[in-house]
């Protein structure tokens, strides 16, 4: 089994891209904002912890993160692998996932991350707000303010997985099919 990480800002096509990943590559797209969704809606043990947090607008504790995470790996293991999408988003969330990985036996093959110019994304997601329905994707405030968010606590993690010699650059700027090419390239050449 094989485990990827899918990096980039919001807008920057991750959940588009991961549609066509996981059934190319028969792995299970596991995506943070989904688990957290599933557990909170089917009042799970984990969801409840979670909730106590989340009421008192505090940050979930990454170590009920990585119990949803390792629950949803637990049902999953009949795929050839796993495509992690907004997760980790902090080095220390790296190291629990590295964790994880080595105790349920997956190989890490690497991260993938999808880079696009700011201004660009911006105007993707506004325009994406128009039909999600979204409050914080019609408001360009609210975007900039999640990029600078990503700068601060998730950009760090290219260092660290470039560090590792596993992080790759795909060009996230072009159509789902050019930029599905590319991303395809990169991970035929890490399986």
């Amino acid at each position: 089994m094989i485990a990827i990480v899918l990096f980039g800002k919001p807008g920057a096509g991750k959940g588009t891209q991961a549609e066509f990943l996981k059934g190319k590559y028969n792995l299970t797209h596991i995506s943070t904002g989904d688990v957290f969704r599933y557990n909170l809606k089917n009042g799970t043990e984990l969801g409840k912890q979670a909730k106590v947090f989340m009421d008192k607008a505090e940050l979930v504790p990454d170590s009920i993160t990585i119990d949803m995470l390792a629950d949803e790996v637990e049902k999953n293991m009949d795929k050839a692998g796993f495509l992690f999408d907004g997760f980790p988003r902090t080095i220390q969330q790296a190291e629990a996932l590295e964790a994880l990985l080595k105790e349920k036996n997956i190989r890490f093959v690497g991260t993938v991350g999808l880079e696009a110019n700011d201004d660009v994304l911006v105007q993707r997601i506004l325009e994406r707000g128009k039909t999600s329905g979204r409050a914080d994707d019609q408001d360009e405030k609210i975007i900039r303010s999640r990029y600078e968010e990503y700068n601060e606590k998730t950009a760090p993690l290219i260092d660290y997985y470039t560090g590792k010699n596993c992080y790759n650059s795909v060009d996230g700027i072009g159509t789902v099919e050019e930029i599905t090419a590319r991303l395809s390239g990169v991970i035929d050449r890490l399986i």
